[in-house]
């Protein structure tokens, strides 16, 4: 119980310090700043890899699954890279809902540091929920399982024409019916007076908002994905949450260059296969951690590196100016 308590005091005191310190007044957060702290966020992630190496050689956690210190650091570490990759469609909705609401760039970290603090939250009850279920009907592994492949099989097939139209979903629909909303901005406010004298939500809020039901939705497939690693709950909470917290930096970083990284997608459709066949086969095929690590690292590596490649060669047979 101690390691979990100070786990959540430092996750309280990195976004005290993020918001009260390093983000105090709103700005624009440029490339170079976000590479930084992405880089930070990734350093810090992996030093927490010898955290966890060191705790499961103690009796100061509850190792339930009889973890070795080594399977325990790789198997946070492949749990990590799969939250991490998955994030990516994320960021591309965030992009989406961020456009669609016209949230100006200097507000947009405000937003996403109070949409963290609620997927903290809700990813915590939902990895609770799925380890409880698999350690009690271990039956549900194949059903996890399964349901990554389908995810995978979905994702493969679906069409780019099927974009997320924030202003046309039922999260905006329904939260129009609760309170009025406005299209003004206040700064960072999430809600202001209108001309009427009520109280509204500013766009702000009410990306805010379905930030939030799309992380939980998001949910549904990463969570079965780091599941099908590993069913330790501090293992699976503290990967997500280190995935989670990098996502803002990662977001800024990426959001301008989504399109160099297209063919990323195969590679999460890989993995996500990859973990829900392994989910499936436990019984009967014992894939190493360190293979698990090497095939999730090596796929993220080439979406990585094919998608440079491909952007650098339509850059290339662009028409010049010249040409024009």
């Amino acid at each position: 119980m101690t390691v979990w308590i100070l786990f959540f005091a430092l996750v309280f005191v990195i976004l005290a310090l993020d918001l009260g310190v390093f983000n105090k007044t709103p700005h624009i957060i440029s490339s170079k700043e976000a590479s930084k702290w992405t880089g930070i966020w990734v350093t810090l992630s992996f030093l927490f890899s010898g955290v966890i190496y060191w705790l499961y050689g103690t009796d100061y956690i509850n190792n339930s699954t009889a973890l070795s210190q080594t399977d325990a650091a790789l198997k946070f570490i492949t749990g990590y890279l799969i939250e991490l990759s998955l994030s990516v469609d994320n960021i591309f909705v965030i992009a989406v809902i961020f456009a669609s609401f016209k949230i100006p760039q200097k507000y947009q970290h405000r937003v996403l540091f109070w949409g963290i603090l609620g997927a903290i939250i809700f990813r915590g009850l939902m990895i609770s929920f799925g380890v409880i279920i698999i350690n009690k009907f271990t039956w549900t592994t194949y059903l996890f399982g399964a349901f990554l492949i389908f995810t995978a099989i979905k994702m493969y097939f679906s069409k780019e024409e099927d974009d997320f139209e924030p202003k046309d979903s039922f999260v905006y629909k329904t939260l129009g019916k609760i309170i009025p909303i406005t299209s003004e901005h206040d700064k960072e406010k999430f809600f202001i007076l209108n001309h009427k004298g009520k109280k509204a939500a500013t766009p702000l809020f009410v990306a805010l908002i379905v930030i939030e039901v799309m992380d939980v939705l998001f949910a549904v497939d990463s969570v079965p994905a780091i599941l099908a690693i590993t069913s330790d709950p501090f293992i699976v909470f503290s990967s997500n949450i280190f995935a989670i917290l990098g996502l803002r930096s990662m977001y800024f970083f990426l959001a301008n260059m989504l399109e160099k990284f297209s063919y990323l997608e195969y590679s999460l459709i890989a993995i996500l296969t990859f973990v829900g066949v392994k989910m499936i086969a436990h019984d009967y095929i014992h894939i190493p951690e360190w293979a698990s690590l090497g095939f999730i690292a090596l796929a993220l590596l080439v979406g990585v590196l094919y998608s440079l490649h491909k952007a650098k060669d339509v850059e290339a047979h662009k028409p010049s100016r010249d040409d024009e």
